[in-house]
């Protein structure tokens, strides 16, 4: 995609939210597969289908409602992409991206992403939650290629701290003052997708130090940094991955146990954006 266009895209989708939206948000939240239940404190001010928004791409995903909700949880603005684009839908990286420079424009300054992921270490367990303090990038690409755009960031953005230390630290803090026993935090690995790895490229993964497993989030976190924006992750670990006793992952499974492990996702998120 031409940048010019990519630009023009941005500006058109961020000049009709900033007419619908009734404040400024401060916090974006990007929502995984299966994960379709909101905040339980969140007071909702505006809920508008993807399909509404001019160039914003259509969620395809199964798992993912393509919407976008705006509203406050105790005194912070925030909007919640509910459902989120993938590069094995056959969008590009810099589409991918998109709704994290729509809230870039609308003027966020902190990102939180959640995700589903297959665990690669014994030590986590279905259901539990992993907060993500790096990552590997293997799917090939970067939102950030091609000509820049010096008013968005950098040519260069600095990844030596792209997930913020600060918010890992509260979130650890919050997880044990709710006891959430399954929570950890680990590295992340992001492949293109759609097709799961394999038990070597499993084995592969595991040699380069991944924790989980996953087919997004990698991008959105790019461009967040490049933007200037504090960034952070959380993965549900929905399966583990094990090369030695390889079986079949049944997306009906996975989201089952997405919506288990929801709860304590939600519970976490609603301790977490008050104090970031």
């Amino acid at each position: 995609m031409a940048p010019a266009l990519y630009q023009k895209r941005v500006a058109r989708a961020g000049i009709f939210l900033t007419r619908r939206l009734n404040t400024a948000p401060e916090i974006m939240l990007i929502m995984g597969s299966g994960q379709g239940t909101l905040p339980s404190d969140l007071t909702i001010s505006n809920e508008i289908p993807y399909e509404l928004i001019p160039g914003l791409p259509s969620a395809t995903a199964p798992g993912h409602k393509g919407r976008l909700i705006s509203g406050r949880i105790s005194s912070r603005e925030i909007i919640i992409f509910q459902g989120r684009l993938h590069y094995y839908e056959g969008y590009s990286f810099k589409e991918v991206a998109l709704p994290v420079r729509l809230g870039a424009y609308l003027g966020c300054r902190t990102l939180l992403a959640a995700n589903t992921a297959g665990g690669l270490s014994p030590e986590l367990r279905v259901g539990g939650l992993m907060m993500i303090r790096d990552h590997l990038n293997f799917m090939g690409g970067n939102p950030l290629r091609g000509m820049n755009n010096e008013d968005w960031g950098p040519r260069f953005p600095d990844m030596s701290k792209a997930y913020d230390e600060q918010i890992i630290s509260r979130a650890l803090n919050h997880a044990a003052r709710l006891g959430l026993e399954d929570f950890s935090t680990g590295i992340y690995a992001a492949i293109p997708g759609p097709s799961l790895e394999t038990p070597a490229e499993t084995r592969f993964l595991i040699n380069c130090g991944a924790q989980a497993v996953g087919m997004s989030t990698v991008p959105e976190i790019i461009a967040a940094r490049h933007a200037g924006m504090r960034a952070a992750a959380i993965s549900i670990i929905a399966n583990i991955n094990d090369p030695d006793n390889p079986r079949p992952v049944i997306m009906a499974e996975v989201l089952s146990e997405v919506k288990r492990a929801q709860g304590n996702l939600l519970r976490l998120i609603n301790e977490l954006l008050p104090t970031i």
